[in-house]
């Protein structure tokens, strides 16, 4: 090597493909980790999904519910149920709390549409159900798509019926309908965000009437029929439901060397998984090491299961009141990797990237020193010390990462939970897995970024 190559190796930064750089004897344990990850997916639709089956997995991994007042150790492993909705982890550190804990921070929920209070009528002898959309989506992408229905129904005597439709070969599914393009020429000519209004995200549900021909409402009547016959509901009960509409379909790989995973809800779903295989994983964490599911980041983080509840504060409190530590000092110790995921830079939509700040898919976790929008609008803006500490441990554990910015500062912007969690004086930083087509129906993520991503987790929970 010349001694200007040398000199460019030392001073300059090149970012390599990670597939240069994984060794062989790793491949193997990456196509291990993205198959439960496929299944995680596949068992997870929605954010009640993902915690009934993280309970499941914790358990087998000896987690307990934790209990306020419970004697803890080193060692233990403990979860904590947000209503369902939101999930929280820890394994017990060697070392006390009024150090701190090492924290990891996903949400679980995802762009869908969920049914309005009252979603069920008729239309030209069609029954529909009416959907109001949840978080960020580009509605256009939802018309023609094959939907399942997943959620729960609070009937009139309090009983709350799980309920899960089009998941199984045997099931229904349900579909939003479009205009043809025989008489779509007006259509054709508005702008994307306006083609599709959002009170035509209507699910086709049925068009069989009841054989009562003096019923006025005899297609909305056949729907309840069913319902009725099948969970007892009556239409009232729609009121105390709630009831999501996610794309049907299972994690499949994509490309002929099958690098890549499709499905829906990679956001944020990769990270969240990232973190639970990370902490299951973790060998002996010196520190607590805290694995957080939230919910109603699409919305704002918002919610008594979002992270601006006060759950998360409530669980660390009392873990924090069994070694009679204050939560304040436990915060002001603490480090928080925001798991969230990136935009992965796209060729075929390269004017909105920064390419030189962009994420690119086999590089690794990305991390994002700020989010926001514009000026940085709604970042929480990771320090130097922060960046340079998780920098130097995903170096020493020989993690793949790469810095990222969410596209050119002025084509728009995005969110995550990091500003609430340094609200609370945690230094937090966000990392995650790049997304191609973010928020569709269907997302896309490279195989070695989400090994990556583990990875990162894992070091943080054990080292950071």
């Amino acid at each position: 090597m010349s001694e200007k190559s040398k000199l460019s190796k030392e001073l300059l930064y090149a970012p390599e493909n990670g597939y240069d750089r994984l060794p062989e004897s790793e491949k193997a344990a990456m196509h291990d980790y993205c198959e439960a990850y496929k299944d995680f997916l596949n068992h997870g639709k929605t954010e009640r999904l993902c915690v009934e089956y993280c309970i499941e997995l914790a358990e087998k991994q000896g987690f307990v519910e934790f209990k306020p007042g419970m004697p803890l150790k080193a060692g233990d492993k403990v979860y904590c149920n947000n209503r369902g909705k939101g999930i929280m982890l820890a394994v017990i550190g060697a070392e006390p709390l009024s150090r701190g804990a090492n924290i990891a921070a996903a949400h679980t929920d995802a762009p869908r549409l969920d049914l309005k209070p009252r979603p069920l009528y008729e239309e030209a002898e069609m029954a529909y159900f009416k959907t109001h959309h949840y978080g960020g989506i580009r509605k256009y992408q939802w018309v023609t798509v094959p939907l399942e229905l997943h959620g729960v129904v609070t009937l009139s005597d309090g009983t709350v019926l799980p309920i899960h439709i089009g998941d199984k070969p045997e099931d229904p599914q349900f579909i939003i309908n479009d205009l043809l393009p025989h008489l779509g020429r007006e259509q054709g000519k508005k702008p994307l965000n306006e083609a599709i209004p959002s009170e035509s995200l209507n699910l086709l549900i049925g068009s069989q009437p009841v054989e009562d021909a003096d019923e006025k409402l005899r297609f909305k009547l056949a729907v309840m029929q069913l319902l009725h016959a099948q969970y007892g509901m009556v239409e009232e009960d729609f009121i105390s439901a709630e009831l999501e509409a996610v794309p049907a379909g299972q994690a499949r790989d994509i490309g002929f060397d099958r690098s890549f995973i499709a499905s829906y809800g990679h956001d944020d779903r990769v990270c969240a998984y990232a973190e639970l295989a990370g902490l299951f994983d973790a060998k002996a964490p010196q520190r607590t090491a805290v694995c957080i599911f939230a919910d109603k980041e699409e919305i704002g983080s918002e919610g008594v299961s979002g992270m601006l509840s006060a759950a998360f504060d409530k669980f660390m409190g009392e873990l924090c009141d069994t070694q009679g530590v204050l939560l304040r000092d436990c915060f002001a110790n603490s480090f928080c990797v925001s798991a969230d995921v990136t935009a992965a830079y796209d060729p075929n939509f390269a004017d909105v990237y920064d390419k030189r700040n962009a994420a690119f898919v086999n590089y690794g976790v990305g991390l994002c020193k700020y989010t926001g929008a514009g000026g940085k609008s709604g970042a929480s803006d990771a320090s130097a010390e922060v960046v340079g500490k998780l920098r130097r441990l995903l170096n020493e554990e020989n993690v793949f990462w790469q810095m990222a910015e969410l596209g050119k500062t002025d084509a728009g912007g995005g969110g995550t939970v990091a500003k609430f969690m340094a609200q609370r004086n945690i230094d937090t930083i966000d990392a995650g897995v790049p997304v191609l087509s973010m928020h569709a129906p269907f997302e896309t993520v490279a195989k070695l970024d989400c090994y990556m991503t583990y990875r990162c987790m894992r070091a943080v929970f054990e080292k950071a």
